[in-house]
């Protein structure tokens, strides 16, 4: 009993902290001593010591048994796959920084680089480069085809299956389809390497490479390439070349089995009216064709 009147005593200030640790050195007044502290900071309620003490009494003697949780197989799989999927996001977002843009059948798409270099992408074409190596290496990969408005500044790589082409700052446009290549100068130089070949461009110099074979091309002086204005041209161009741009701006599927696609073509068509364009294709090669939903046949005329 004297221990209790002792610590009821403390309480009320009539005993102090050092009087009561010098009787009792071998107890923990830790939580005593912080009801006694927010006791004084508050006038109501008025703390019951009596209470206190049992709350005491209770806390000193009072243990909690450990909770067992049983583990379970399936939440534990869940909590892995969450994991798995936190790690995954946290790879993508911090770690992979490499940016891609890709445009579908009878699709452009303008996009511009971080330089503030402008990169106008035709239909199915692909675009990526790493954005965080942008500053010490302006490269990029290129799979269809773009038109490029570089700023000027370090070297400006871009890089296809069939060539690499550089410059420092320039317009040009690069055009890579199966067995077709082909790079046009709009503004400055630049710098085309295929296999053995390398040659610089000037402005209305064009390199063109078709079936593996280099093509002589005259000069041209247009300001821009005519796909810019939903047209595409074309000069000296095997019609296989013709018939695939035909099919990737109107998502179309020409058969042309009993049709010699070697022949060379020059001139255009629109990419807003399908009909007048297959008329410009096959009416200058004495062509006709037939349309049957998405898929067109091209024949001669003595075949219809």
């Amino acid at each position: 009993m004297k221990r209790e009147n002792d610590i009821l005593k403390w309480f009320d200030g009539e005993i102090s902290t050092e009087e009561i640790r010098a009787l009792y050195p071998n107890e923990d007044f830790s939580a005593l001593e912080k009801a006694s502290f927010y006791t004084k900071q508050i006038e109501v309620p008025q703390i019951d010591a009596e209470k206190a003490l049992a709350d005491f009494k209770t806390r000193s003697f009072k243990k909690e048994a450990p909770k067992v949780i049983p583990l379970n197989f399936k939440s534990f799989l869940k909590i892995a796959a969450v994991l798995v999927v936190l790690l995954t996001s946290s790879y993508f977002l911090f770690f992979n920084t490499t940016k891609s843009f890709t445009t579908e059948l009878a699709q452009t798409e303008t996009l511009y680089l971080p330089d503030n270099s402008e990169v106008i992408l035709n239909a199915q074409s692909k675009l990526t480069f790493n954005k965080k190596e942008w500053k010490k290496s302006r490269t990029l990969d290129l799979d269809g085809e773009a038109f490029f408005k570089v700023t000027k500044g370090e070297q400006f790589t871009v890089h296809t299956d069939a060539g690499t082409i550089q410059v420092l700052g320039t317009q040009f446009n690069v055009k890579e389809r199966d067995n077709y290549f082909e790079v046009k100068c709009y503004e400055g130089s630049v710098s085309v390497t295929q296999n053995n070949n390398k040659v610089i461009l000037t402005p209305g110099k064009t390199f063109r490479i078709v079936n593996g074979e280099l093509v002589a091309m005259k000069d041209f002086n247009a300001e821009n390439p005519s796909w810019l204005s939903k047209e595409s041209s074309f000069e000296n161009v095997p019609l296989w070349q013709v018939i695939d741009e035909l099919e990737i701006q109107y998502d179309i599927t020409i058969s042309a089995e009993n049709v010699d696609t070697s022949k060379l073509f020059t001139g255009s068509f629109t990419h807003l009216d399908k009909n007048i364009a297959l008329q410009s294709v096959t009416i200058p090669l004495k062509l006709s064709y037939k349309i049957n939903g998405k898929k067109v046949d091209f024949y001669n005329y003595e075949s219809n």
